[in-house]
């Protein structure tokens, strides 16, 4: 069992057999259906309790087999950190409480954030015509200006889209009239903001986007520009988030979608790339970068079974002295994977990548260039070696030459006559070493190596 506080937006965490899903936008107290979960965690004070049922029907789902072979799932547990349960024993008469702002209404809200940050940023001398910055980009934001007209026109669509015979919208009619106008969005003071914020926001619209993913994107980016602008300290977690995203996409890079913005996603994993960052900067990201956040997939975990009892003390904070903190292994591979991109004619990558042998020259070698280029220190050498070694790891962020993979199974093909499917099925895996360098065994018993008919 996982325990400990986390940034989800619902307070929920569900924790299960193999798996761990975490809500976002209220997702996982009404939206998600996970039969495995048996064990919820409630972070958050929740005093609603159509939500309160809610957030605990995900833990009623029947999974059969769950906690072994014929032994189905037949309870779950409930980890209550804020003392709800204490809260509606003591009020089971409450009425609901107030419902969390929908995705879309903040997202509104920050973009109206957004522009009164630039208007301010406006008048701050030696701001006008600030580069984007971003080399190579078809249609990059020259400058703060030009990110500040995309945006109040985005919104004042979205307003005029609203329609007034609404029921929800026509006692607001008068403002989303108004906010119909290019003029009202020339500048917006003190009482514009409030009024966009506080009464328009929120309002339904017939300009609408069902892409979640892409919607939870431009949050992070929207929160990224706003405290880049107001030089807020929450800009280092949110950098890192941004080029984690980026490195889960730089895996997807045989997709032709992601395969097109490859330039961008290797370029926001590069340390420069946040040297001097803009708020036009992101926006370029954003644009190009949210369609592609869907085809991201949570990477699948082994079902393991326990049957132990988990006992949860009084929760301390304790620092270990002297103990270094560990290995970033995303930060690791990004920097690597960067500076292997520049490379690759290196000798001891190209054997790597042709599926040579090296000696302890080449080995050597390599780790020299990886301490000497501040990729990793020796305490990351050592753990690359107990994870099966420096070799395997670059190789695996290089990839392997197709002709050299096609060649490792000569001898297995030498006195054998393959039927398409086992063909088929042989390219499948030549073409996962060609772009992964290396393959774990357990991946043939999952999808798509398991697609083939079994009786070819």
């Amino acid at each position: 069992m996982k325990s400990g506080a986390d940034d989800t937006e619902d307070g929920l965490e569900l924790v299960g057999a193999g798996l761990e899903a975490r809500g976002v936008d209220d997702g996982a107290d009404t939206g998600i259906d996970v039969p495995e979960v048996v064990n919820l965690v409630f972070f958050k004070i929740v005093r609603s309790k159509t939500k309160f049922w809610q957030m605990l029907g995900r833990g009623t789902r029947l999974c059969p087999d769950l906690f072994g072979p014929g032994r189905h799932k037949t309870h779950f547990s409930v980890f209550d950190f804020c003392q709800n349960f204490e809260f509606f024993n003591q009020h089971p008469d409450i009425s609901d409480g107030a419902v969390g702002d929908s995705l879309s209404k903040r997202l509104f809200v920050a973009r109206v954030e957004l522009i009164a940050a630039l208007d301010a940023l406006a008048q701050k001398p030696g701001t006008e015509g600030a580069s984007s910055g971003v080399a190579g980009e078809p249609e990059p934001f020259e400058a703060a200006d030009d990110l500040r007209a995309a945006v109040a026109t985005m919104l004042r669509a979205e307003v005029a889209g609203m329609t007034p015979n609404n029921f929800i919208v026509r006692p607001k009619r008068r403002l989303v009239e108004k906010y119909s106008e290019p003029e009202a969005w020339r500048r917006l003071g003190l009482d514009a903001q409030a009024e966009l914020a506080g009464e328009v926001a929120g309002l339904p619209s017939t300009i609408t986007d069902d892409d979640i993913a892409a919607k939870q994107f431009d949050a992070l980016i929207l929160r990224t520009q706003l405290s880049v602008l107001r030089t807020e300290a929450s800009y280092a977690g949110l950098r890192t988030k941004i080029v984690q995203i980026a490195a889960l996409l730089e895996d997807l890079s045989n997709v032709p979608m992601v395969a097109a913005e490859l330039a961008l996603i290797q370029e926001i994993q590069a340390d420069d790339f946040w040297q001097d960052v803009t708020a036009p900067m992101l926006e370029t990201v954003r644009r190009h970068l949210r369609a592609l956040i869907k085809l991201i997939e949570l990477k699948k975990r082994p079902i393991v079974y326990t049957d132990f009892e988990d006992q949860i003390g009084e929760a301390s904070q304790v620092d270990l002295r002297g103990v270094a903190v560990g290995t970033d292994m995303d930060r690791l591979r990004a920097k690597a994977r960067h500076f292997l991109a520049g490379h690759r004619d290196h000798i001891a990558i190209a054997k790597l990548h042709r599926n040579e042998p090296l000696t302890p020259t080449d080995l050597a070698e390599l780790k020299r260039i990886f301490v000497e280029s501040g990729i990793a220190e020796t305490a990351d050498l050592e753990r690359l070696r107990l994870e099966g070694g420096l070799g395997l790891f670059v190789r695996s962020l290089v990839g392997l030459d197709r002709q050299a993979a096609k060649n490792a199974f000569n001898d297995f093909l030498a006195s054998r006559t393959l039927s398409s499917n086992q063909i088929e099925f042989l390219n499948q895996i030549i073409d996962h070493l060609t772009e992964k360098g290396q393959m774990d065994s357990s991946l043939l018993y999952e999808s798509p190596f398991t697609d083939f008919d079994p009786w070819a």
